[in-house]
């Protein structure tokens, strides 16, 4: 177990911290799938989302030949 048992478990990527973590389970989501059905614009406006945890799901996201959904 994480020593950081207040963040439940998920599939984001290493690199993204566990305010944009928080963030993202607040706003109900759990698995990088979810994320092509929302903004960029969006995801920016979570408390605790940053520019470095928005390019690393991002990056995960192409990775996987998926991008956030359009503005």
């Amino acid at each position: 177990m994480t020593s950081d048992d207040t963040t439940p478990p998920d599939d984001f990527p290493h690199g993204v911290g566990n305010p944009a973590r928080r963030a993202l389970h607040a706003a109900g989501y759990t698995a990088l799938d979810q994320l092509p059905a929302v903004s960029e614009a969006e995801l920016k406006r979570l408390h605790g989302m940053g520019p470095k945890a928005v390019g690393v799901l991002r990056a995960a996201l192409e990775a996987k030949g998926l991008s956030f959904a359009a503005e």
